[in-house]
């Protein structure tokens, strides 16, 4: 029986050898799954937990039967009127436009009173006094015209500046 020489075995071995070292030198990209985390984080995917997909809206607000209304809205019903600023208001009898600049006017007289803006179409004077700033807003109501100071979200404001300016006014228009 022969014996088969070097050459012979080490070219058989040398097969194997070399598709050992392909997959070795290769990475074994062929067996590896692309989860997207080796690209840039700009094109990575994004992963969110189920129970974060939806928001919860067992408990939600239910919305009241009234009738919804606008913010900006410079014309009300006079029980409005007197629920909305009872305290800080008043009525004055004439037309909303008149008794508007009639206002301005009046602000422009008190002293320490700063007008930072006017938007005649809202009935709404901007001003800042005695550190306060809040607005003066003039509204037509059924039993004339209605004046009264209100912070920036339309409720009554509350404080000394404002009531000092609101009673300064209600001099000045004659009531």
């Amino acid at each position: 029986m022969r014996r088969p020489d070097f050459a012979r075995r080490s070219a058989l071995a040398a097969v194997p050898a070399a598709m050992l070292l392909a997959a070795t030198v290769s990475g074994c990209h062929w067996f590896k799954k692309d989860t997207g985390f080796d690209q840039p984080i700009e094109s990575r995917p994004l992963e969110v937990p189920p129970d974060l997909n939806a928001p919860d809206t067992a408990g939600a607000m239910l919305l009241p039967d009234a009738k919804p209304t606008s913010v900006t809205r410079s014309s009300l019903s006079a029980a409005q009127a007197a629920a909305s600023a009872p305290a800080n208001g008043f009525t004055v009898a004439g037309d909303r436009d008149d008794v508007f600049e009639r206002v301005g006017e009046a602000l422009a007289g008190i002293e320490g009173v700063t007008i930072a803006s006017k938007a005649k179409l809202l009935g709404a004077y901007d001003i800042s006094y005695a550190g306060a700033n809040f607005l003066v807003r003039v509204s037509q109501v059924d039993a004339g015209v209605y004046v009264a100071a209100v912070d920036p979200r339309g409720l009554p404001a509350a404080g000394e500046g404002p009531a000092k300016v609101v009673a300064a006014l209600k001099a000045a228009l004659g009531n």
